[in-house]
């Protein structure tokens, strides 16, 4: 399998959830409550995008 690096924005919106964006991909973004969560979402995010 190949690996790809992909740079990602982290902010937290006024509800507290924490919000990441892949910007190699546009439109690629997802939202969770903590980082280990945001990082296994954000992960799925990315290769469902790549599909």
């Amino acid at each position: 399998m190949l690996h790809k690096t992909f740079n990602i924005i982290v902010e937290q919106g006024f509800d507290g959830f924490l919000i990441s964006s892949v910007i190699e991909l546009p439109g690629c973004h997802t939202q969770a409550k903590t980082y280990d969560e945001l990082y296994a979402r954000t992960k799925e995010a990315i290769e469902l995008y790549l599909e």
